[in-house]
């Protein structure tokens, strides 16, 4: 599989990046977002998630570790998983429901799930450089291989 580097230059950018890959994004599909606090994840999500539909306002589900958005043909949940002490949490709260055959799962701060998530179709960390961000995109499966081809 292959990744894919580009420079974000403000906010705007991505939201853009988010808004892109939502037009290629088919469940079931898993995307891993990491990175610092305040570089991007949510509001990459947002990018995502409005295109594909949603009206409202796109808030980081950090404290309620999950923010589930339905649409016609699929379901869309983002984790924050950022405040979870112990991945046993995530058995509690039924995680296994929530990744589908209809779902796409984007999963903040993956990391503190380690063991309980299935694996990623894209990795996307982001991370600062200066004033701006910068994303690699990783393709884990073929799903996700084919998004980022046609990024490139």
């Amino acid at each position: 599989m292959t990744s894919l580097l580009k420079t974000l230059e403000n906010e705007q950018a991505t939201v853009a990046l988010g808004q892109q890959i939502a037009q290629w994004m088919v469940p079931p599909l898993t995307l891993y977002l990491t990175g610092d606090l305040g570089a991007g994840k949510t509001t990459f999500s947002r990018g995502i998630i409005q295109s594909l539909g949603h009206k409202g306002a796109v808030k980081s589900p950090t404290y309620t570790l999950v923010e589930p958005y339905e649409f016609d043909d699929m379901d869309v949940f983002h984790f924050d998983l950022y405040r979870l002490s112990d991945p046993e949490e995530l058995e509690f709260m039924g995680i296994r429901d929530y990744f589908t055959n209809n779902s796409i799962c984007l999963v903040e701060w993956p990391n503190n799930g380690h063991g309980l998530l299935p694996e990623a179709d894209i990795h996307l960390h982001l991370r600062y450089k200066e004033s701006q961000r910068q994303v690699e995109l990783i393709a884990l499966t073929p799903a996700g291989q084919a998004i980022i081809d046609k990024l490139k």
